[in-house]
């Protein structure tokens, strides 16, 4: 793209040096790109100036208080912001699609953009990952994130539409990172759970006629804590109903991973419960 799209890229980061670079040439088209780092102790900021970034530091409450902090405290000039992780890439269909859409007449307030999952080095086509649809690109000053402890959505206000080209996740730290990143997020989803937080306090409710996140949590939070046996139930599902043996080595091993997290999950939540 020879002319840079009118749109600033946030991308949160703690102790991504090696996911930043390639994430950063990704959006090298857009007109602005934030990285904003929870105090990260490797290369993260000088990967960020080496590549004209702006690097803002702030110190980390949750995701969302941290997107949130971001999109209302950063001096954005552009009308639209794409929200990456640091281990996502946007591929040129998807960046000219972007490019397109915001120049369009009459766009929408926000776009879900699908993602294609990498692990292990193949892409989970199935598994119940793909599709995985997100609210990514907005809007200035139209959305906001949920306040959830993990994995929140984005909140539009307005009209939202769907691009056709996927963004591309593909962590570059290897097994060991992803285990410990997820042994945290179990830590997060059973002290939610022990709180009893769903998404009738966050802004988005349970539904089956809502948003792919809305139809989700139907399940998530109004069935799925009624039920025994979670992790075979979540294996059997992953692997079984939503055809994760198709995915061959790295499907049987995210199956079991998730199966595992589900199970460590509710080993939290009854300590959390359990009286002290």
């Amino acid at each position: 793209m020879t002319q840079r799209a009118p749109i600033a890229v946030l991308i949160p980061t703690l102790n991504e040096e090696k996911n930043l670079p390639a994430c950063l040439k990704s959006v090298d088209w857009a007109t602005e790109i934030f990285v904003v780092d929870s105090c990260s102790t490797d290369a993260t900021r000088v990967i960020a100036v080496d590549a004209k970034a702006n690097f803002v530091e702030h110190a980390f409450e949750d995701y969302a208080a941290q997107k949130n902090w971001a999109l209302q405290t950063l001096p954005i000039n552009q009308p639209w912001i794409l929200i990456l992780d640091a281990d996502e890439r946007v591929p040129p269909e998807l960046a000219r699609e972007i490019a397109a859409v915001v120049a369009a007449p009459n766009p929408c307030d926000g776009y879900y953009i699908n993602r294609r999952f990498m692990f292990m080095g193949r892409w989970l086509r199935h598994c119940g990952w793909y599709p995985s649809w997100n609210l990514r690109l907005f809007r200035r000053g139209q959305a906001h994130y949920e306040q959830r402890p993990v994995h929140e959505h984005m909140v539009v206000q307005g009209t939202v539409g769907y691009l056709q080209h996927d963004l591309i996740h593909a962590d570059e730290r290897g097994l060991a990172a992803w285990l410990q990143r997820h042994n945290h997020y179990s830590t997060l989803e059973a002290q939610a759970r022990a709180a009893a937080q769903t998404a009738s306090n966050t802004g988005l409710e349970p539904g089956w006629f809502g948003s792919p996140v809305q139809r989700k949590r139907v399940i998530k939070e109004l069935l799925w804590p009624h039920l025994p046996f979670k992790p075979l139930l979540w294996f059997i599902y992953m692997y079984l109903l939503r055809a994760g043996f198709l995915d061959g080595r790295a499907g049987f091993a995210f199956c079991l991973l998730q199966a595992m997290q589900e199970h460590h999950i509710g080993l939290k939540l009854r300590e959390l419960r359990e009286p002290k």
